[in-house]
């Protein structure tokens, strides 16, 4: 292998924010925050969807809306289903 051309990994700890499950490996990108994982140092990803929270992986559905797209959707069904019935 050439030296000085592979990126520098690190450890990292991914964070599922909607169901909190965390899984630990080594990547290039890292944090401000870190969390010690058997005494090792951990950068903090936080992640909005992972295979823990994913309806495809755990069969169930969870709605996970952090831009508001479901309200905004929601809003444009509930006009339209008004002009339908007038």
């Amino acid at each position: 292998m050439k030296p000085e051309i592979h990126p520098e990994l690190h450890p990292v700890v991914f964070i599922d924010v909607s169901c909190g499950e965390e899984f630990p490996t080594y990547s290039t990108l890292t944090s401000d925050d870190k969390k010690e994982i058997d005494g090792v140092e951990h950068y903090i990803i936080k992640v909005e969807i992972s295979s823990a929270s994913h309806n495809f992986y755990t069969g169930k559905q969870i709605l996970v809306d952090t831009a508001g797209r479901v309200e905004r959707f929601r809003k444009r069904y509930a006009k339209a289903d008004q002009a339908k019935t007038s």
